[in-house]
């Protein structure tokens, strides 16, 4: 129930994101020592069910893909089981936003009526948004020591291609600052 909660608040202050990751993390770790990681139990709690067809097993094998080839490079290591210095949890969420704009197109004054009228014109338009957590959690304490995240606007109509490429640069982006650049 807690972890739900936590959860939706991360999405609800990620919902003010622009495309630009975010990361925080606690500061009085030692990322150095981690060298190993394993899939948490609760990872990728993807909606098999969803109402939005973008979130699939296709595009949690993506995901999972995505983060092993970033981890490898940051040179942390796939193990099974509960050896790993830390666990991976990620999960995923589709959100319709509207944007609106509205338009003053014309001016008009008439002889004979009080006034000038003022012709707008509003223009509503529905969008996607997909938002993309990743959490490490260290093995020893089960507490969450980094998280990153980042959203974007959903494209319709991709080759798996595309989707993949897509997959890649958002974890790529995400996992730029993992393990982070400690500042003394």
């Amino acid at each position: 129930m807690t972890r739900n909660l936590l959860v939706a608040l991360s999405l609800i202050v990620l919902s003010a994101c622009s495309n630009t990751p975010d990361w925080d993390y606690d500061k009085s770790v030692e990322f150095a020592n981690y060298k190993t990681f394993s899939w948490s139990p609760d990872t990728a709690n993807f909606d098999k069910g969803a109402d939005n067809y973008q979130i699939s097993e296709l595009m949690e094998k993506r995901v999972r893909n995505a983060i092993i080839t970033e981890m490898t490079q940051h040179g942390i290591t796939l193990v099974e089981g509960t050896k790993a210095d830390v666990m991976v949890n990620f999960h995923a969420a589709v959100d319709t936003k509207l944007d609106v704009d509205t338009f003053n197109t014309s001016y008009s004054a008439r002889w004979n009526y009080w006034g000038v009228g003022w012709h707008t014109q509003t223009q509503a338009r529905e969008y996607e948004v997909g938002t993309l957590v990743i959490d490490i959690i260290d093995s020893a304490s089960n507490q969450l020591v980094w998280r990153g995240a980042k959203e974007g606007r959903l494209r319709k109509k991709q080759s798996p291609e595309k989707r993949t490429e897509s997959v890649n640069n958002t974890v790529k982006d995400i996992l730029a600052n993992f393990p982070p650049k400690v500042e003394h």
